[in-house]
């Protein structure tokens, strides 16, 4: 029997009330008749949000993302959305003003960190693996169109002050290599001709504990954890893994490579500001040229994923968490003119969960608080007390720039304080 083609539709002359009721749902009506009664005060109802249609790009990326859900289990669903789209991302370079790095960092062993790079090696464009590779390699590895640098085990880099003194040329490399165009000179050949070399590639970093501030600061980062009781992976091997993850890494590249022009004239709309939107702007435009669902998984993960950040500092022990707790002290204190040096630094001890009362060898010194605040143009000077005497100390109007600046959600910044009583 042959099926003819229902009619196009087109609208009647008769009336669409009454609705048809949907049998077994009373006050519930087909959708074609949705009409409200002429006149009964009630208002249509909200229509639903299509779903976005799938492209090619946005399974690619689907695709990819789940394969590296098989093998690491990452903190977040935002986690898995930011490295599965610096992957793609990597496909894209010379399309970039900036270079996110991606910082995986854990607070022991066997948290993961080596297996997630093991899946970037076969997923990445042109891998670099850099364990014990001098930056004079890296330097004369880098092209117009760079690899993707790979560096395990970097806190062996950069985990003591002493380590990370020995490695300053390679920190300063992933430093400037974040932006096009920061070349660095050296002299090469017997008669030592300088020549600049290029700095700019796209870097994914693993180690135990923080890496150095300039580099999170220019990061994607994933705070991994290790595996807990019932979360379980697949165990990368080689031989079988690698074919599939090379055929997707393929078809990626394959896909992104039209786009690049395209890429590179992207400027989107981003959630983040300063340093931190020039980190995800590579990202983002991934994301929204593969469309669907992705332009919103990647504004959401960068939220969330920059404000934990920010928590986190402010949590550090570093010249932005002495601000955060100096602004509590004086709030405590409800927002005295001053105080003085030795009474600042008794409230900062007392806090347990500090680390100022563990500071050096006998709690945050004088010395150690001035250095800190120096930093931010903040000095002590002769402050007079409630009690009408003048000690060496800190005035509170001198804080409010740097409090609005780095620890704005600590406590509300009034210009002028509440007057202390007495």
């Amino acid at each position: 029997m042959e099926h003819t083609a229902p009619e196009p539709y087109s609208e009647s002359d008769k009336p669409s009330w009454p609705p048809t009721a949907v049998p077994g749902h009373p006050g519930n009506y087909a959708p074609e008749n949705e009409a409200q009664i002429p006149g009964d005060g009630t208002e249509p109802a909200e229509e639903a949000v299509p779903e976005p249609e799938p492209t090619y790009g946005s399974e690619l990326l689907l695709e990819l993302r789940s394969h590296i859900a098989k093998f690491v289990i990452l903190p977040s669903e935002q986690a898995l959305d930011a490295v599965t789209l610096w992957v793609a991302a990597t496909h894209l370079q010379p399309a970039w003003q900036h270079a996110p790095r991606l910082a995986v960092v854990g607070p022991a062993k066997r948290c993961g960190k080596s297996r997630l790079l093991d899946v970037l090696t076969e997923t990445v464009h042109e891998p670099m693996l850099t364990i014990n590779t001098t930056p004079a390699a890296v330097f004369r590895s880098i092209t117009d169109e760079p690899p993707t640098l790979l560096v395990d085990e970097a806190d062996t880099i950069f985990g003591t002050p002493k380590q990370a003194e020995k490695n300053e040329e390679m920190r300063g490399l992933l430093n400037a290599g974040h932006q096009r165009n920061r070349y660095v000179t050296r002299v090469v050949g017997n008669d030592h001709t300088p020549h600049r070399f290029a700095t700019f590639a796209m870097a994914a970093l693993a180690g135990i504990g923080d890496l150095p501030d300039t580099i999170m600061d220019r990061s994607v980062v994933i705070r991994i954890r290790r595996r807990a009781d019932g979360e379980s992976v697949r165990p990368f091997r080689s031989r079988r893994d690698t074919p599939a993850l090379h055929d997707l890494r393929d078809r990626i590249a394959a896909w992104a490579w039209p786009l690049l022009d395209k890429a590179a004239d992207l400027e989107p709309a981003m959630p983040v500001e300063d340093r931190a939107a020039d980190t995800w702007e590579p990202l983002v435009i991934v994301a929204d040229l593969a469309a669907a669902h992705w332009p919103r998984l990647a504004r959401e993960a960068c939220t969330q994923m920059v404000a934990a950040e920010a928590a986190a500092e402010e949590d550090h022990p570093s010249s932005v968490r002495i601000l955060a707790d100096i602004r509590r002290v004086f709030v405590a204190q409800r927002e005295v003119d001053s105080l003085c040096t030795e009474e600042l630094l008794h409230h900062l001890r007392q806090d347990p969960e500090s680390p100022w009362s563990e500071w050096g060898r006998s709690g945050l010194s004088p010395r150690d608080l001035s250095s800190m605040l120096r930093e931010f143009g903040i000095k002590s000077g002769n402050v007079r007390l409630a009690d009408g005497t003048q000690r060496k100390g800190y005035m509170r109007n001198k804080f409010l720039d740097a409090w609005r600046r780095y620890c704005p959600t600590v406590h509300p910044v009034d210009a002028d304080p509440t007057p202390s009583e007495g």
